[in-house]
């Protein structure tokens, strides 16, 4: 005979578990970030990704490095993609200069050559960043190449001329600090795999707070001489907690003087 209180516990199951799930839930959804004096989410730390997207924005294995005798130290880690749907829409002629980019990429990479980042690509490089925030002024200060932006709060018009970094202007939206990038220098890449743009490059990021230590990081790319359609990378960035924490002095340009300027060196007769 059938027990006629199965069906009553089964229910009594599910309704435990259904129940469980909404506290965790209304929790993540009720996360209300620490405020500034002005009353805006506070985003000051030390922030920094934990992915392999410096490498390649796109899904991609392990490969081995372009330098033979670093061996293992040199290859390169495989990672998920950072792309929302997986694949950064290309014009056909612009995918033909990406492949080039990447053939070339042991020299054409301007990380190589110590070339300050651009954006987004100083944000998951794998080195910290700090954010400096008050209520008049917002600063991200990064560890490679000292890198630094200030994000106007009021915005100051056009940017004059095309810059590295760019001109960067932040609004809030909520809790969410939106920052419009224009003015970025056509000579910076997203990755080292060689995914690159044209002058024509907009970047329109999001840093959202997602629990105390978190952030959530998006950035809309836009620019219709290298793609097809805007595209959207996501990621979180993670605050650093160790009690001494800083930004420690990368200053690589000393590191590349002899693989750019080696060659024109005045020769001496000994």
């Amino acid at each position: 005979m059938r027990n006629p209180f199965a069906n009553f516990a089964v229910i009594a199951v599910a309704a435990i578990f259904a129940l469980a799930a909404i506290p965790a839930a209304g929790q993540a959804q009720a996360y209300k970030a620490p405020r500034t004096a002005d009353g805006k989410p506070n985003l000051n730390g030390i922030w920094q990704a934990m992915n392999t997207a410096n490498w390649d924005l796109e899904a991609h294995a392990a490969r081995p490095g372009l330098v033979v005798a670093l061996g293992a130290i040199g290859a390169e880690p495989g990672g998920l993609s950072v792309v929302e749907g997986g694949t950064i829409p290309y014009l056909t002629k612009a995918l033909a200069q990406r492949k080039e980019n990447f053939q070339n990429r042991l020299t054409a990479d301007p990380e190589i050559k110590c070339y300050l980042p651009g954006v987004p690509r100083a944000n998951y490089m794998p080195y910290p960043f700090q954010i400096f925030q008050s209520d008049k002024a917002i600063a991200i200060v990064y560890q490679y190449d000292a890198a630094f932006r200030n994000v106007y709060l009021k915005d100051p018009g056009p940017a004059p001329n095309d810059s590295w970094m760019g001109q960067s202007v932040g609004r809030w939206e909520g809790d969410t600090l939106v920052v419009d990038v224009t003015g970025l220098d056509e000579r910076t890449w997203f990755d080292r795999a060689g995914n690159y743009h044209s002058d024509a490059l907009h970047v329109i990021e999001r840093y959202t707070p997602l629990g105390p230590d978190t952030l959530t990081y998006e950035a809309i790319v836009e620019d219709p001489k290298v793609f097809s359609r805007p595209w959207k990378i996501s990621m979180p960035l993670y605050r650093h907690l160790e009690k001494n924490a800083q930004i420690i002095e990368f200053k690589c340009v000393e590191f590349v003087e002899e693989l750019m300027y080696g060659p024109y060196r005045k020769k001496t007769n000994q």
